[in-house]
């Protein structure tokens, strides 16, 4: 059976929890991390924590055949009240850690290959670290798809754009719909669903792309 290690699954209503039950669905098994009780506990704004996590999963799990990467941090902050310290915890969970745990997980990689995904967001204006680390994840995970592809690994970035995981209250929610083709907001199975083609043999041709599987909300600009 596939193993998939999926990142950010701490709360049940998260994308990350939405990607594991659709992964168990198919018949994978999967492995999941956060810093609030699933299967292995990680510090990603450690540098050792990507290797010590992969390492962790090998060792009690097998071979990662897959990696979904959904953690991130997020503090609201702009152009002048962004700190430093503030913005380089950004980058190094969002951006950094997602580097790490790339390499560690090409590094053991089965010779069948295996595949990468990653969620993103363009939310970038009053919540600037936030989105230049996502900006950053990008450009790693399509380099990431250049440079690992002769180890079989496909790399994909995906923004599922506005997706209530529990932070939109009723005035955002009614702001959001309107702007959405298909008359809805997004909902985590939506991203799930996307993710595990991915992942899929099927899906595996795609690769070193950013993809905006948004209902269409992205078409509008």
């Amino acid at each position: 059976m596939a193993l998939a290690l999926v990142t950010g699954a701490g709360r049940a209503n998260s994308l990350a929890a939405a990607v594991a039950d659709r992964l168990v669905a198919d018949g994978w098994e999967v492995a999941t991390s956060d810093l609030s009780g699933t299967d292995h506990d990680a510090d990603l704004s450690s540098p050792d924590g990507p290797d010590e996590l992969v390492a962790a999963v090998r060792r009690t799990r097998g071979a990662i055949d897959a990696l979904v990467l959904s953690h991130a941090h997020g503090v609201e902050s702009g152009i002048l009240d962004t700190t430093a310290e503030s913005f380089d915890r950004h980058v190094a969970v969002n951006a950094r850690a997602s580097l790490l745990l790339i390499a560690a997980f090409a590094r053991q990689v089965p010779e069948s290959g295996g595949a990468v995904v990653a969620l993103t967001s363009d939310h970038t204006t009053g919540n600037l670290p936030y989105g230049a680390s996502k900006g950053a994840l990008d450009r790693i995970v399509i380099s990431a798809a250049r440079e690992l592809g002769p180890r079989g690994i496909s790399a994909n970035v995906l923004n599922p754009g506005p997706i209530d995981t529990g932070w939109m209250d009723d005035e955002t929610r009614a702001a959001l719909e309107p702007h959405h083709p298909l008359g809805r907001l997004g909902e985590p199975r939506d991203a799930a669903d996307v993710v595990a083609f991915l992942l899929s043999p099927e899906g595996r041709w795609i690769s070193g792309q950013l993809l905006q599987a948004d209902g269409g909300f992205s078409a509008r600009y």
